[in-house]
């Protein structure tokens, strides 16, 4: 499999712009760029380009591309940068080539770099190294949301992104007139801008653009006003996190533990993660991957509970080293959430339930979907309209979806307890297979050869495309 084909965005104006990416994306820029502000609304009429609702990393990550190719593009936040923001903190190797990208790598020189994951189950410990690959780093970071939220939001500043912080999005304003498109699970209506909200002063007031970008998160609420929603067959993973003070907070490991239990010491269906932060702390979860319905009424914060208390005891974790209550959220996966794209609309990020389902990843794709989708708002505006963004489904398509297809898959072995504890169990006890497992759960695999890891995704893919999905 591919990992994800180079992208460039149109310019206005202008020709594709090519910028060296394991993304297919350009974007096509303006004649004249335009200013950014952060802060005070433009005229009153103004039509923007592109409206993004939502600064997270899929929503910045699409005005940082379109910025930067010179497209008007505002941003609605209703936080007010930095803020915080529940997960696991960790940047894989696909984050961290995105971030490069958008040229703020050097901006992470303060956060904790890591070289591999650490892999606990049924007794046995095996460290992996990232692997090897051509367009992706060796390395990761731990950074936390709080942080890396806000240093990404203000490159898209610095682009020339206007950004509104402290700004909710509440009501699309909608072309009643526009005609629907053909879209893969239906389309949404035509959204042609928001009625905003100031949270300092409550006041409200209509913003225009020709596009409307949907990067509000898991929740969406502005999706959901559109008319997206979660496919309640595919994968929905829970998750909880906390900090903690903790000697092992150096650790050049991020470290997953594949066999958590609930309370009566059976196996469930996910993992539980220790992320060293390098300042003192370590970010502590739990995450439930699974499609099936036995496993809805599981407690997460029972949950967290026993790896709290059964966690290797180096990292010397406890409720008096807790730094505060954990807080946890839902995480639709798989591309579980639609319709993604509308005539003038598209859906991006956890809003259009962009997570691995392999391991529960979200910023990588993120930022990556945020980038595709910059990709076909450039060619809408370069004069190909709809039709470029129905290649918005497409790419995604090519990018994710036999691999995400796969992934379901997994999710509903992992989701009965005997395959669970076979198949961790068999795995553990074999670096090659632990280590080629990684390079498909992480979508490191490698495009220029046929490794081991390679040939087994392949075959699950050929399994997949064969066996119809079951509810």
């Amino acid at each position: 499999m591919e990992p994800c084909p180079p992208i460039g965005i149109p310019v206005r104006g202008g020709r594709a712009v090519r910028a060296p990416s394991p993304l297919p994306l350009g974007v096509v820029t303006p004649s004249s760029p335009s200013s950014s502000t952060d802060g005070p609304p433009v005229a009153p009429g103004h039509l923007h380009d592109v409206l993004v609702v939502g600064g997270g990393p899929s929503g910045s990550s699409c005005a940082y591309w379109l910025a930067e190719a010179g497209w008007d593009v505002a941003v609605v936040e209703k936080k007010v940068f930095p803020r915080e923001k529940t997960c696991g903190d960790g940047l894989t190797p696909r984050s961290v080539r995105q971030i490069a990208d958008m040229g703020i790598e050097g901006s992470l020189t303060g956060a904790h770099r890591y070289t591999g994951l650490r892999a606990h189950a049924f007794g046995r410990v095996l460290d992996l190294p990232w692997p090897e690959h051509p367009s992706f780093p060796s390395y990761g970071y731990v950074i936390t949301r709080h942080d890396l939220d806000a240093m990404v939001n203000e490159r898209a500043v610095k682009a020339g992104a206007t950004v509104w912080q402290g700004t909710e999005a509440i009501e699309p304003i909608l072309d009643d007139g526009a005609t629907p498109v053909g879209a893969t699970g239906g389309s949404l209506p035509s959204c042609v801008g928001a009625v905003v909200k100031e949270k300092a002063t409550g006041a409200t007031r209509a913003v225009r653009a020709r596009y409307v970008v949907v990067a509000d998160g898991a929740n969406s609420r502005f999706g959901r006003a559109l008319g997206t929603a979660r496919d309640r067959d595919q994968p929905m993973g829970m998750a909880l996190r906390g900090y903690y003070t903790s000697p092992g907070h150096a650790e050049t490991f991020i470290e997953s533990h594949l066999d958590i239990r609930d309370g009566s010491g059976g196996v469930v269906p996910g993992y539980g993660w220790i992320f060293p932060l390098g300042d003192g702390r370590v970010n502590v979860g739990v995450g439930l991957l699974s499609t099936d319905k036995r496993w809805k009424g599981v407690n997460t914060s029972t949950l967290m509970d026993h790896f709290v208390e059964y966690a290797p005891k180096e990292w010397e974790l406890s409720p008096a080293t807790a730094l505060g209550a954990p807080t946890g959220g839902k995480l639709p996966m798989g591309l579980a959430v639609g319709p993604r794209v509308g005539a003038t609309t598209l859906v991006v990020g956890d809003a259009g339930g962009s997570i691995n389902p392999f391991n529960g990843e979200g910023i990588a794709y993120g930022y990556e979907s945020g980038r595709l989708a910059a990709a076909s708002l450039g060619e809408a505006l370069s004069g190909d309209g709809v039709e470029a963004l129905l290649r918005y489904e497409t790419r995604l398509e090519d990018a994710y979806g036999l691999y995400y297809r796969v992934a379901r898959a997994f999710i509903r072995v992992i989701s009965r307890p005997e395959l669970m504890q076979l198949c961790v169990g068999t795995g553990i006890h074999s670096e090659p297979l632990m280590s080629w497992i990684l390079r498909i759960m992480a979508n490191l695999l490698r495009p220029d050869e046929t490794g081991p890891a390679e040939a087994a995704y392949r075959a699950l893919a050929v399994i997949a495309r064969m066996v119809p999905e079951a509810a």
